[in-house]
């Protein structure tokens, strides 16, 4: 609380926010003295009493003056009301009228602006005064003294005041409140409420300790709003709610009664009570008595605030005040007072005032800043940035920084540049010269602006040269994510190019170099590295850039690095690059020219055709299960040149295929006889040629080899007559699974002539079935009418006059005539064709239907 230490005494105390300083939980109030003319006063008089309004300060001291100070302190009137001690100052609620009372009977009441006044002189002391709240209204002149009775004074309709006595007999009035229509006092016995407007008394709320001398521990007494009223005496707390009566119960009883809501006892005794919203303030008088002493002392006054509850208390917050003398002070001397408007709190002792203010954000923030809490400090500022007064955003943020720099965070502390420091480009320069001069260049290069707002190229140079030096995959990572508009291309490739010569094989740098040349544009440079490299980067930079034209002497290194990928790009791309150009540039390396030719050939039969001979041989060479499939499917490879290349390499199944492409058959027959001894093929081949001599030739070469009968035998049934064979085979032979092949025979067959039977019962079935439906049709009859015509005699084949007889034919074919315009019957008596029809041989026109009128 530096407002309060400032100032004080060597031998003064200040004002503490807490007994433990260190104390983790935060304040819920701040605290200052109130300095300028209140310290001069207090020095000289002590202070009895005080009564806040929202624009000035009322304090009356043991001498019998009244001040008026402003917020501040200072002192803006003086009034001489006496030379005993000013027990009570009452304010209207405009704050123009005052009522003032004192120890030697005084009692006046006045206006600050005005000269209207009363004035008068008891003989006892007056303890209290209060002005109606609505004092400055002519219809309102009212107020009341304490003494030994409590009197109301009115003023009437003749401007002379009128005194009524409310209350007496009870001791001396040591307190009283007016709220609106309502007065509340307390006496020896307890605290009394008197309703103004119907002129009744409606309670009496009795004090709970009568041991306690009421002068040495006054009551305390609080409105918190218009019907509720706030007891404190001695260590017990009432809080009562005045309430309007059910007007069936009224009968002889006041229109309106109290209830109390709240009651509980506290730790200490109550020098002053005040309302914080839902919560109570409350002013404590503290004595100790130590184990070792055996007298009490008198200890630092508390202010706590309270959660109250219907019979206990919640202590919210709870802060021991060092106000001075406070070892020479009673319960009587301290006074608690606020002020509504503001939630200002007022602890008045004879020697100090301090006021207590809520805390605001700005002293959230402080107290977080002391903690060194400054994540959370600054998350305060920047959620409520406008509302704070003393803080700025941006230096918390750097208080942050600072703070995560001297723990050695780094990483934290670059991390919260970014957020910090915004757009601020010369603080973004500084922070990163003070991270280069504790060695921390890297932990904030990655949090570096790097969009529209940038610093100066030099500082992401120096950053570069920095990771150059010490970290060469940081640096590549640093070239990768960087723009390269952010530093000097140039100056950075001389830098990489000078650390090449000392370490000319270092992948890193070489990929780094290749990605600065390609941000300057120098592709072919890039590609160079990336070829030397092997870099998978290197067909998305052809592409890109479109390097084709620089890759045409490349095309070896290309396909040296990955021959599918090159290959699919050379052939995607024929119109940049030509097949020629490619053939050519891989005539030195058949292995690659055939992965080359041969992707081409299956993505088009007859692209390369001019390459297919030039092909035979590099399939034979390198890739001989594909050059079967290529002599299949090739229709521009020259036979005979194939065929010479597999006679000379003994590829015996490619010369088969190309002997009977040939129409050799026969040759073809016997190489898979005699050389691949596969009677299976055999067949198969002679199946696939479906050629009797074919069958002829290989009957006649298996007819000494018992193992080529036994697969005649199990499949020749279906091609070719199986008696021819076994007719031929000689007596006495001896054939493998001869049995077998013969019950297959039989199967097969009997197999044949299962299938025939079914066809024919299925073709019977057909056949009768759409016999029936012509029949069904041709017996429909036919709608004949004006539109139809005589296919002789192309006249209508309806007469207009429909009276007379007329013959009209009609054949199942549709085809309709005049029985006159029919030619002579045929040879056949009876039966009568279809002219049309039988011109064109469709046999359906041969019936007739025949229509006479």
């Amino acid at each position: 609380m530096a407002e309060v230490e400032e100032g004080r005494k060597p031998s003064e105390e200040s004002t503490d926010e807490s007994e433990e300083e260190d104390s983790e939980e935060e304040p819920k109030l701040k605290y200052e003295r109130l300095f300028n003319g209140v310290t001069e006063i207090l020095q000289k008089d002590a202070a009895s009493c005080m009564t806040v309004h929202d624009k000035f300060l009322a304090l009356g001291t043991h001498f019998g003056k009244v001040f008026l100070l402003d917020i501040q302190g200072n002192v803006t009137q003086r009034f001489e009301i006496s030379s005993v001690k000013i027990n009570q100052i009452s304010l209207d609620e405009s704050g123009e009228h005052v009522g003032i009372c004192s120890e030697d009977g005084k009692v006046q009441v006045f206006g600050l602006y005005t000269r209207e006044g009363f004035h008068e002189n008891f003989d006892c002391p007056i303890k209290v005064v209060a002005l109606h709240p609505q004092f400055t209204k002519s219809n309102y002149k009212q107020f009341v003294t304490g003494g030994n009775k409590l009197l109301l004074y009115e003023k009437n309709w003749l401007n002379r005041w009128k005194t009524s006595v409310l209350h007496e007999g009870e001791g001396s009035i040591t307190n009283v409140q007016w709220r609106a229509n309502l007065i509340a006092w307390a006496n020896n016995v307890g605290v009394k409420i008197y309703d103004i407007s119907t002129k009744q008394r409606i309670t009496n709320v009795l004090r709970d300790n009568v041991s306690l001398r009421p002068d040495m521990y006054p009551c305390s007494l609080c409105w918190k709003d218009n019907t509720t009223l706030i007891v404190g005496w001695g260590t017990s707390i009432k809080i009562c709610v005045v309430k309007e009566r059910n007007p069936t119960e009224m009968r002889d009883l006041p229109s309106r009664y109290v209830e109390i809501v709240s009651a509980f006892e506290t730790e200490f005794f109550i020098s002053g009570l005040a309302p914080l919203a839902d919560q109570l303030v409350a002013l404590y008088f503290v004595k100790e008595n130590p184990d070792h002493m055996d007298e009490e002392f008198c200890a630092r006054p508390r202010l706590d605030i309270i959660q109250p509850l219907p019979e206990s208390c919640e202590e919210i917050s709870s802060d021991a005040l060092t106000v001075r003398n406070f070892k020479d002070n009673e319960c009587r001397d301290y006074r608690l007072v606020h002020s509504e408007g503001e939630s200002l709190f007022y602890i008045i002792s004879p020697k100090d005032i301090v006021v207590a203010k809520e805390r605001d954000q700005d002293d959230h923030i402080d107290w977080l800043l002391a903690k060194k809490k400054y994540e959370e400090a600054l998350m305060a500022a920047e959620i409520s940035f406008k509302n704070i007064k003393r803080h700025d955003v941006q230096k918390i943020g750097m208080s942050y920084i600072n703070h995560l720099v001297e723990k050695g965070d780094y990483d934290s502390a670059a991390r919260k540049c970014q957020k910090v420091l915004g757009k601020n480009m010369e603080l973004w320069e500084n922070e990163v010269y003070r991270f280069k001069t504790i060695g921390q260049l890297k932990a904030i290069s990655q949090y570096l602006p790097r969009g529209d707002l940038r610093l100066r190229p030099a500082i992401y140079e120096m950053i570069l040269h920095e990771f150059l030096r010490t970290d060469y995959e940081g640096f590549a990572t640093l070239i990768r994510e960087w723009p390269g508009e952010l530093y000097n291309n140039n100056a950075i490739v001389q830098a990489v190019t000078d650390h090449l010569k000392r370490d000319p094989t270092n992948s890193t740098l070489l990929t780094t170099l290749a990605e600065l040349y390609t941000y300057d544009q120098r592709y072919d440079r890039a590609l160079e590295i990336y070829l030397r490299l092997r870099h998978k980067d290197v067909y998305q930079l052809i592409h890109k850039h479109n390097l084709f034209s620089s890759i045409e002497d490349k095309i070896v290194l290309l396909m040296d690095f990955d021959r599918e990928k090159a290959v699919d790009m050379l052939l995607d791309n024929e119109d940049k690059i030509s097949t020629d150009r490619v053939v050519e540039e891989l005539a030195d390396r058949p292995e690659l020219l055939h992965v080359y030719l041969h992707k081409l050939f299956k993505r088009d039969h007859h692209k390369g055709q001019k390459y297919h001979e030039r092909q035979i041989g590099l399939y034979a060479e390198y890739d001989r299960p594909n050059l079967l499939p290529f002599l299949r499917d090739s229709t521009h490879c020259p036979l005979e040149k194939a065929l010479e290349i597999c006679q000379q390499r003994n590829f015996v199944e490619e010369t088969v295929f190309l002997l009977s492409r040939m129409g050799n058959c026969r040759r073809a027959l016997q190489m898979i006889m005699e050389e691949l001894e596969d009677v299976d093929k055999a067949i198969e081949f002679a199946k696939e040629q479906d050629d009797g001599e074919l069958w002829e030739d290989l009957i006649s070469y298996s007819i000494d080899k018992p193992p080529f009968i036994t697969g005649l035998l199990n499949n020749i049934g279906t091609h070719v007559d199986p008696i021819l064979l076994i007719h031929r085979i000689k007596e006495g032979m001896e054939i493998p699974n001869l049995r077998d092949s013969l019950v297959k025979i039989l199967q097969d067959y009997n197999l044949q002539i299962l299938l025939r039977e079914g066809c024919k019962k299925i073709l019977v079935a057909d056949s009768l079935s759409l016999l029936q439906k012509m029949h069904r049709t041709q017996m429909r009859g036919v709608r004949v009418d004006e539109e139809n015509i005589c296919e002789s005699c192309h006249a209508t084949i309806l007469p207009s006059d429909m009276a007379k007889p007329f013959g009209v034919v009609v054949f199942h074919c549709r085809h309709m005539f005049h029985k006159e315009c029919l030619p002579s019957p045929g040879t056949i008596p009876g039966v009568q064709f279809c002219n049309i029809c039988s011109a064109k041989r469709r046999g359906p026109g041969s019936g007739i239907l025949e229509m006479k009128k």
